[in-house]
């Protein structure tokens, strides 16, 4: 077994608000949905256990790109999206931060009964990894958020998130059933963080002295260390910079949303009629769906489809965002009736934006494209936390009083 990746991030306290919560359901929905659509249960589960594609996710649902909030959020609106319809997608989200993550066994023996999986298996396959990831590995980060997915097959990836209260950082595991052999050996496919010196690793290849000691303490075999395979690294800092950015494949989006002539292109692809802004984050939803590995090397690139609701790098563009799920949401229900076309066409502007990059090789100017977001973001709805909640003005005609919010 393997742990696909590991990611560190700046701590972030606060909430997600409410009008960007609902929306985080609707888009990680449709998103879960078009994955499993043209490629399966397997391969969202494989995605998620992926820490550059969950970090892209999160920037594409307009989170901080950067901030540990990403994987409690994106878990949390995967579950409240996906769930619902579980028993027709075939896939389960459980757990989830303090309580919910307490939870988990119930979960999985719920859901045991109604599939016929092995229940017990399954919690134990739960507990293992939380205890390799708090205990196994002294990297001085505590669990708390454990989220376990599991399809109706058997197959399952654990995304669980630790926190370091001296260093403000989090770090947050991905694991794959597909990759692990061994929960002893090297069992995770990765852990993201940023290097903070040496640690205590009793589940690497390389402590077997160590283990072979406890083993005669303890009568109980340590399990050996993690490959960490991937490693993402976020950096404690809320502004978004060009370097954080791969600027051709972003300048390929761009090319796409505002050249005339690509624009009417991508318009047709997609059998939409589409304004540039929503075509900027279509393409990158597109990519989140359709993209390889190789992809989301810089995951800070998404937060160009709807921002971030700290305001880095621009404030949620609500108006885009709602477009942008609507797209999602009618091609899905086409499908459903065999209609194709619409659900096809993003995957057909992936391929598009892929030809323009390969072709054109377009650079983006960050900045210009920052501050294009700033002068468009009023008339887009742009909002952010920082934002003050409407007023309600009290207007008095005669005996009635109206109230304009």
């Amino acid at each position: 077994m393997r742990r696909s990746g590991t990611a560190d991030l700046p701590l972030h306290g606060g909430r997600v608000p409410a009008w960007l919560a609902a929306r985080m359901t609707r888009l990680g929905a449709a998103i879960g949905e078009s994955i499993i659509y043209h490629y399966g249960r397997s391969a969202l589960l494989s995605r998620l256990s992926d820490p550059f594609w969950f970090q892209a996710l999160g920037a594409v649902m307009g989170m901080d790109w950067h901030s540990s909030g990403i994987t409690t959020s994106v878990l949390g609106a995967l579950k409240r999206g996906l769930n619902p319809r579980s028993h027709e997608l075939g896939v389960y989200f459980c757990g989830g931060r303090g309580r919910h993550s307490r939870n988990t066994p119930n979960e999985l023996r719920a859901i045991a009964e109604r599939t016929g999986l092995d229940g017990d298996a399954l919690v134990r396959t739960s507990r293992l990894t939380a205890r390799v990831d708090n205990n196994a590995v002294a990297d001085g980060f505590q669990i708390y958020l454990h989220g376990f997915i599991v399809s109706e097959q058997g197959d399952w990836a654990v995304v669980q998130q630790g926190l370091n209260p001296l260093s403000r950082l989090a770090r947050r595991y991905h694991w794959h059933s597909a990759t692990v052999r061994d929960f002893t050996c090297e069992p995770h496919t990765a852990i993201v963080g940023q290097p903070a010196g040496p640690i205590q690793n009793l589940v690497d290849h390389r402590a077997k002295p160590a283990q072979d000691a406890l083993l005669a303490i303890a009568h109980a075999g340590p399990e050996r260390a993690l490959n960490e395979a991937r490693r993402l690294v976020m950096p404690n800092r809320h502004q978004l910079r060009s370097n954080d950015v791969d600027l051709k494949r972003l300048g390929s989006v761009l090319a796409v949303a505002y050249d005339r002539e690509l624009r009417d292109f991508a318009s047709l692809l997609l059998v939409e009629q589409l304004g540039p802004r929503t075509l900027q984050s279509l393409a990158l939803i597109a990519e989140v769906v359709h993209g390889t590995p190789t992809r989301f090397a810089d995951p800070a690139r998404f937060s160009f489809a709807h921002g971030g609701k700290d305001r880095h790098p621009f404030p949620v563009p609500l108006k885009t965002y709602d477009d942008s799920v609507g797209v999602l949401r009618r091609g899905l229900e086409a499908a459903r009736v065999g209609d194709t076309e619409k659900i096809e066409g993003l995957a057909r502007l992936d391929r598009f934006v892929r030809a323009v990059e390969a072709r054109r090789a377009p650079e983006a100017d960050f900045d210009a494209a920052l501050r294009h977001e700033e002068r468009i973001s009023a008339s887009l709805n742009g909002r952010s936390v920082f934002d003050a909640p409407p007023r309600r003005r009290r207007q008095a005609v005669g005996q009635l009083a109206l109230w304009d919010v």
